[in-house]
C-alpha cells in the first residue's frame, strides 16, 4: 500500500534527532515561539515513543541528548544506532518512532541544524566595540548613481546584540563581488532618540533617524528609507539588520531580475537562526577571514521554514503599487507575511533557496493570550496605494506632540 511516510531509514532517523533536539534544546523556542509552541503536541508524542523503542542504547542516547542537544557526537550516535536497528529487522516500536518523527516534521516549521564541527560555547562574543576597529569600506562617489537601493530598519535600546549584528550586517554588505557604484545602502532608526547614528554612519550610505517612540514599527521604517533615500533605485532590497550576507548577495539576486517578468523575490525558503556561539564565530569567519561565506559545518541553528521578510527584493515600481509595507502593524508579526501576499497576489512573485544567515539576538516576539501574534487583528491585504501616501519621516514626531524639535533632527541625520 502507498505511504506518504518515506521508507529512507537516514532520512526518518535523522527526522527522529531533529524534532528530540528540537524539543529538548532550551534556545529553540526563542528562536521562534510562534513556531515552537504549534509544534509541541507532535514533538511530545515523538518524546513518548523514543523512550518506548525498547532498545538500551537508544534510551541511553536519548537521555543523553536531553541533557545536551547541542553535541554533535551525541545526533550523529543516535541516528547511527536507528540506522542500525532498522536494518536488523521489523521492530514495531521503531516503525511508530519513524511515523511519528515523520508527521512531526511535516507538520512543524522550526528545525535543527547542528553543523558536525560546531564548536559549541567555547568561542569568544564578537561586540560592537570590536566591529567597530574593521575598516568600514569604501563609500559612494561623488555621481554615483546607484541601481539597487537596500534598506535596513533598525532599533537597539541596548547597547545590545542588534548594534552587533547591524554593524556586521553592513561590513559584509561593503564587501559585495558588484561594482560600489551599483549599490547604496541604507539604515532607518527609529526610536524616541537618535542613539546610534555616531557608529552606524561610517558603515552606511545614508543614515536616516524617524522618531518613533513606543513600539518598534517595521513597515512604517522600511517606508521611511524608500521614500526618503535619494536616487532613483529601480531595485529595493527590504533586509533584516541581523543577516549576514555572503560576497555574491547583491550580484546574484540582481541577476534574477533579468528573467522576464520578474518583479520581486524572497531570496530564501528557510532562515538559519544562530545561537551566539555560531553568530560569532560566523562574524569571525565572514569579515576577519574573509571569507567569501560561511561554512555551514561550524554552525548551528534553529531553522525557521519558509519565514517571508528577512530578505525581500522588489522592483520599485512593485513596490509603490501595493502602496509599500503597511504601517498599522506595530511590534512583531504579521507585517512581513502580509506584503508577501500582497506581493504575490499583484506581481509576479518567486522564492529561492539561498541560505540566510540570522544572527543571534534576544527574542522580541510577543503572543497575545489567544496564542496569535499581536497584529492579528488586522485585516488580510487591506493596505494598498489607496490608503496614503507612505513613508512620512514625520509622521509619530507629530502624533507624540514632540513637535519641530524632533522634525529637524529628524532632517539633520539623513546623510
Amino acid at each position: 500500500m502507498a505511504t506518504l511516510t518515506p521508507m529512507d531509514p537516514e532520512l526518518l532517523a535523522t527526522a527522529v534527532v531533529t524534532t528530540l533536539a528540537v524539543d529538548f534544546d532550551p534556545q529553540a523556542r526563542e528562536a521562534s515561539i510562534f513556531y515552537w509552541e504549534r509544534g509541541l503536541s507532535h514533538r511530545q508524542a515523538v518524546v513518548e515513543a523514543a523512550e518506548r523503542t525498547g532498545d538500551e542504547e537508544v534510551a541511553r542516547l536519548v537521555g543523553e541528548l536531553r541533557t545536551r542537544p547541542a553535541d554533535p557526537a551525541l545526533h550523529l550516535a543516535l541516528r547511527t544506532r536507528l540506522v542500525q536497528l532498522a536494518g536488523e529487522s521489523s521492530r514495531s516500536a521503531l516503525d511508530t518512532l519513524f511515523e511519528r518523527a515523520w508527521t512531526a516534521e511535516s507538520n512543524s516549521r522550526l528545525g535543527y541544524h547542528l553543523g558536525r564541527h560546531y564548536g559549541g560555547t567555547g568561542q569568544a562574543t564578537v561586540g560592537a566595540q570590536r566591529l567597530g576597529t574593521l575598516a568600514p569600506g569604501d563609500r559612494l562617489g561623488p555621481g554615483d548613481a546607484p541601481r539597487v537601493l537596500v534598506v535596513v530598519p533598525f532599533r537597539d535600546r541596548g547597547p545590545g546584540l542588534r548594534l552587533r549584528n547591524l554593524l556586521a550586517c553592513l561590513l559584509a554588505l561593503r564587501d559585495q563581488s558588484v561594482p560600489r557604484a551599483f549599490y547604496q545602502v541604507a539604515v532607518v532608526e527609529t526610536d524616541d532618540a537618535p542613539r546610534w547614528g555616531d557608529s552606524v554612519q561610517p558603515c552606511t550610505d545614508h543614515y536616516l533617524f524617524a522618531h518613533k517612540p513606543g513600539s518598534f514599527n517595521k513597515s512604517w521604517a522600511v517606508n521611511v528609507g524608500v521614500v526618503n533615500t535619494p536616487g532613483r533605485a529601480e531595485i529595493i532590497c527590504i533586509l533584516d539588520a541581523d543577516a549576514l550576507v555572503d560576497r555574491d548577495f547583491i550580484a546574484r539576486n540582481v541577476a534574477r531580475f533579468h528573467h522576464p517578468g520578474a518583479m520581486g523575490h524572497l531570496s530564501y525558503r528557510d532562515m538559519w537562526c544562530l545561537d551566539e556561539s555560531a553568530t560569532s564565530w560566523a562574524i569571525e569567519e565572514r569579515l576577519w577571514r574573509r571569507a567569501a561565506e560561511v561554512d555551514a559545518d561550524h554552525l548551528r541553528a534553529f531553522v525557521l521554514r519558509r519565514p517571508p521578510g528577512c530578505c525581500v527584493w522588489v522592483r520599485t515600481s512593485a513596490f509603490h503599487r501595493i502602496g509599500g509595507m503597511d504601517e498599522r502593524f506595530e511590534g512583531w508579526g504579521g507585517e512581513d507575511n502580509d506584503f508577501a501576499y500582497r506581493m504575490d497576489i499583484n506581481s509576479a512573485f518567486d522564492h529561492y533557496h539561498d541560505p540566510l544567515l540570522h544572527m543571534y539576538h534576544p527574542s522580541s516576539a510577543v503572543l497575545r493570550e489567544d496564542g496569535e501574534l499581536v497584529n492579528a487583528h488586522i485585516p488580510a491585504l487591506s493596505w494598498g496605494p489607496s490608503s496614503g501616501p507612505i513613508g512620512d519621516v514625520h509622521r509619530f514626531a507629530r502624533t507624540t506632540g514632540t513637535g519641530h524639535q524632533h522634525e529637524r533632527r529628524a532632517d539633520s541625520h539623513v546623510s
